[in-house]
């Protein structure tokens, strides 16, 4: 390929970058959010996050996407640019699955850890700021880490917008050269290194938060200085 070509392959890597940047942040404050609401005590609220995560789950992300950026503008009058409307879109729906993913953590957490935080007078937020949250989001972070990388290769369908990320880059210098292997060999390599590089990220983020979990603390050991002449040797 010449230079402007790998030119506009980096510029669609850079795209798919921050549009995954934005919707995995996006995804992440939606997924702990409706995980926790679906613990509430309220059934009202669990109703609610219940309701949210069974739609978002049960529809397509890519009929979501047509829906955000080709529905809601005329419906209400204003438009998203691709960029926002793929991160909406992307973002609320992977959110769901991601709350499911905090729900279960926080159920699995041991009964006898909530039971000491009511013992101990801790209203439900500092139970689960101070109790709960700390032993479950360790257990969350290889499901995360899967649901990342499905993030990534969901970015792939913004290209239906004509938002130029790494796939439909790929689909123009593909249409000009005529080439489809080379091309899209090019391409699957750069989402396996991308992809490749987020699991070693969350690897590393995982050892950082499970160091610590459930060890007790070290004892320091005093020497105690002996008098001279004290017959203690």
């Amino acid at each position: 390929m010449t230079s402007g070509l790998w030119e506009l392959v980096l510029q669609g890597v850079w795209v798919t970058v921050q549009l995954l940047f934005f919707s995995s942040l996006l995804a992440t404050a939606v997924s702990f959010v409706v995980g926790i609401a679906r613990t509430h005590r309220l059934w009202i609220v669990r109703f609610l996050a219940g309701f949210y995560t069974e739609v978002f789950r049960g529809t397509s992300a890519l009929v979501m996407i047509f829906w955000v950026f080709f529905v809601l503008p005329p419906a209400f009058g204003w438009q998203l640019v691709p960029m926002w409307a793929g991160t909406l879109a992307l973002g609320l729906t992977y959110g769901a699955y991601g709350s499911e993913i905090v729900r279960g953590a926080l159920g699995a957490v041991d009964p006898a850890q909530k039971e000491g935080g009511i013992a101990l007078s801790f209203t439900p937020w500092q139970r689960m700021k101070l109790i709960l949250l700390p032993q479950a989001v360790p257990e969350m972070i290889p499901p995360f880490s899967n649901l990342l990388i499905e993030l990534l290769k969901g970015t792939a369908l913004v290209s239906i917008m004509g938002m130029g990320d790494l796939a439909f880059s790929g689909n123009l210098v593909r249409l000009a050269l005529q080439e489809s292997a080379e091309i899209y060999t090019y391409i699957l390599l750069i989402y396996f290194v991308i992809a490749f590089l987020l699991t070693r990220v969350m690897r590393g983020l995982e050892k950082k938060l499970k160091a610590g979990v459930g060890k007790a603390p070290k004892k320091k050991t005093v020497a105690v200085p002996v008098p001279e002449g004290s017959g203690v040797s």
